[in-house]
C-alpha cells in the first residue's frame, strides 16, 4: 500500500471552516500550523505534494509584498509540490504580481467554494502523479 500523500494547510488569520477532513478524504496526510515560520520548517521537512496558504498582503515588509514570497522561494525547489492560496477578491491585484513571479497552482476566493477546491486538490494530484 503505498503512502498518503502530505498536504501542510498553512492557516495565519483563519476565519474560515476547517477543511482538514476534505483534505484527508482527498487522500491526504494533513498537517496544520498557525505560525507561519514554523510552516515553512513544516514545508522543508514534509515536502508535501500539496501547500494551502493564505495570501496575506502587507505594505509594511521590507523586502516583499506578502507571506507567499517566502513560502514560494522554499517551494520552487520542490518541483513535485503544488500550492493552492485562499485569498480576499480585494486583494487580487497585489496578489497577481506574486504570482506573476512564482508558479502558484490555483487560487480561490473567500468565501472558499468547496468544490473547488476539491477540484484544485484533485488537479495537484494528477499533475504530481
Amino acid at each position: 500500500m503505498s503512502e498518503r500523500p502530505w498536504l501542510v494547510s498553512i492557516v495565519e488569520l483563519g476565519g474560515y471552516p476547517d477543511f482538514s477532513g476534505l483534505y484527508r478524504e482527498a487522500g491526504f496526510e494533513v498537517a496544520q500550523e498557525r505560525n507561519f515560520r514554523k510552516a515553512i520548517g513544516l514545508v522543508k521537512k514534509k515536502r508535501p505534494r500539496v501547500v494551502v496558504a493564505e495570501f496575506n498582503y502587507q505594505t509594511d515588509f521590507r523586502d516583499r509584498t506578502s507571506n507567499l514570497e517566502t513560502l514560494m522561494a522554499v517551494v520552487q525547489r520542490m518541483p513535485d509540490t503544488r500550492v493552492i492560496v485562499f485569498l480576499e477578491k480585494e486583494q487580487e491585484g497585489p496578489f497577481e504580481r506574486v504570482r506573476s513571479r512564482f508558479p502558484i497552482h490555483a487560487a480561490l476566493h473567500f468565501p472558499i467554494d468547496e468544490t473547488e477546491l476539491r477540484k484544485a486538490l484533485e488537479s495537484a494530484v494528477e499533475e504530481t502523479a
